[in-house]
């Protein structure tokens, strides 16, 4: 499976924004972005240039593939898929890449990270329905009851996510059971919830080209 394998922190560095890609440490005082908070690079001091139109457009789309840690034909298969669908072409990308399970491990709070979530569901811990789903692009439906298999309950990791969930936040859409180790999916995540400052405008504009 192909992924990206760069360095996090320089991530969040070239979209000046902090992307959260690694758990805890971005919390921290350890956090690379908070202690050089410019560009990567030699010339990442320089004065930022003004950016064409096109620029701004690409560096949001990378912004949101990095935040979700996805591939650009993972992405764009996405995008074909929300723009087929009815409503908003935007809205309906972002609430596809919050359907995914990785993102909904994520929002659970059985992982600090994305990237950390797509080894918990690679690597067999989730059960979706009763049922091993070991896909991260697997879509939660309403009504889905995403639960950490009776094994993985004892990993120190997975509890230790669990107990600083509280600093995240559950979203709305989610219903935590701590002590039972499983997540209800009340509804389908909304627009609103997403407090990232994402412009998806900006990326269908890109892609409609």
């Amino acid at each position: 499976m192909a992924r990206n394998i760069g360095a996090a922190c320089r991530r969040c560095r070239r979209e000046n924004l902090k992307l959260y890609l690694k758990g805890d440490r971005c919390y921290s005082d350890k956090c690379s972005f908070e202690r050089r908070a410019f560009g990567p690079g030699q010339h990442g001091q320089a004065r930022f240039k003004k950016l064409s139109d096109y620029a701004v457009q690409l560096r949001e789309k990378q912004k949101v593939k990095s935040m979700y840690g996805m591939l650009e034909s993972q992405f764009r298969l996405n995008f074909v898929k929300a723009d087929r669908q009815k409503g908003v072409t935007g809205e309906n990308l972002l609430v596809l890449l919050e359907r995914r399970l990785d993102n909904t491990v994520f929002r659970i709070g059985f992982a600090s990270s994305r990237n950390q979530a797509r080894q918990i569901v690679r690597h067999n811990h989730i059960l979706v329905n009763g049922h091993r789903v070991n896909i991260p692009s697997f879509l939660i439906s309403v009504g889905d009851v995403i639960t950490l298999k009776e094994k993985s309950r004892a990993n120190g990791m997975i509890n230790e996510n669990l107990e600083a969930v509280a600093r995240r936040g559950t979203p709305t859409w989610i219903e935590l059971d701590k002590d039972n180790y499983k997540a209800s999916i009340k509804a389908l995540p909304n627009r609103e919830e997403l407090t990232m400052p994402i412009q998806e405008r900006l990326i269908v504009e890109l892609y409609s080209k």
